[in-house]
């Protein structure tokens, strides 16, 4: 088909009006998600000169007004705010009667569902939950990465069909999280994403120590290889030293690492406790070879520097 004849998606009449509380990373990026959905941005409230910046470059022309004038001007707001500052948000705006009845709220917390709205609920907001598991730039590359999203979706019954679409719309797969699982959902992701930039990080530290001069090269296409084959085949993608119980090897690490970068050494410790864990449960790691493994495991957290056995 002729690229001259593809409908704009500017020309489709919109259906709501966003608000934007919040214009933080997330926010901005939803917000014009929704916009090309045929959905209006109308109103947008930040505090920082960066949050000013970011919601002038994500969302051009759309006014930078306070949290009530927001929820005044908006048929869907979306409350992207950090999570320990979430339910003073929300109980303030209810309190303040800028909460209007049939009005949509949605948070992108991980952490809560939708209790955490009961004020807005009591005002007559329909409150939803939609949590995008995706780290963010704050630049319009991350609208490009919400299609195919998957989103923690948390809503009353009634408002289940709604929330899903919203998602759709956002180009995100809708994933239903219960209420009271949902600290657990995000403890999960945080567990998997936060701690491997962390893992990443020091890892990129340790070998410009060791004299490598491009880490990310080096670690680039043994990281993707090792991320594939964890989420297609789990713990059987388990290899390295610990997994193939080899004590000594990890001995020495430990000794190095006690001498090169101290800091590293109690987070190696617990990964490397809990792959043995892991292999040990699904047969990889041999009983008689985990006695010494873990020997060493709790001799390095005592803080000893033994290598006995040496490198393999």
């Amino acid at each position: 088909m002729n690229a001259s004849h593809q409908p704009d998606p500017r020309d489709r009449p919109a259906r709501l009006t966003v608000g934007v509380v919040g214009a933080g990373r997330v926010g901005p990026a939803l917000a014009a998600s929704l916009q090309l959905a045929g959905h209006r941005p109308v109103a947008a409230s930040g505090v920082s000169d960066t949050s000013v910046r970011r919601a002038a470059a994500m969302l051009p022309d759309v006014p930078l007004v306070t949290p009530a004038q927001v929820l005044e001007r908006a048929d869907l707001v979306l409350l992207t705010v950090p999570d320990d500052a979430l339910p003073g948000l929300v109980e303030g705006l209810a309190e303040t009667g800028a909460v209007r009845p049939g009005q949509l709220l949605v948070h992108t917390s991980g952490r809560y569902g939708t209790k955490v709205m009961e004020p807005a609920l009591r005002a007559g907001a329909l409150p939803l939950a939609l949590h995008p598991a995706m780290t963010f730039t704050g630049t319009p590359v991350d609208v490009q990465r919400l299609a195919g999203c998957s989103f923690g979706v948390t809503a009353p019954d009634e408002l289940r069909l709604a929330a899903e679409a919203l998602v759709i719309e956002m180009g995100g797969e809708p994933e239903w999280i219960a209420e009271e699982r949902r600290p657990l959902y995000h403890a999960a992701l945080a567990l998997g994403a936060n701690h491997l930039v962390t893992l990443v990080a020091e890892s990129m530290d340790l070998l410009r120590d060791a004299g490598v001069e491009a880490p990310d090269r080096m670690l680039g296409p043994l990281l993707g290889a090792a991320l594939d084959n964890a989420l297609r085949s789990g713990d059987a993608a388990l290899t390295g030293p610990v997994a193939r119980g080899d004590a000594g090897t990890v001995a020495a690490h430990v000794a190095e690492l006690r001498k090169h970068a101290p800091q590293t050494v109690p987070g190696y410790l617990a990964m490397a406790r809990a792959t043995a864990d892991r292999a040990l449960a699904h047969g990889l790691l041999k009983p008689e070879l985990a006695e010494d493994l873990l020997g060493v495991l709790a001799h390095g957290a005592g803080g000893g520097s033994s290598t006995e056995g040496g490198p393999r």
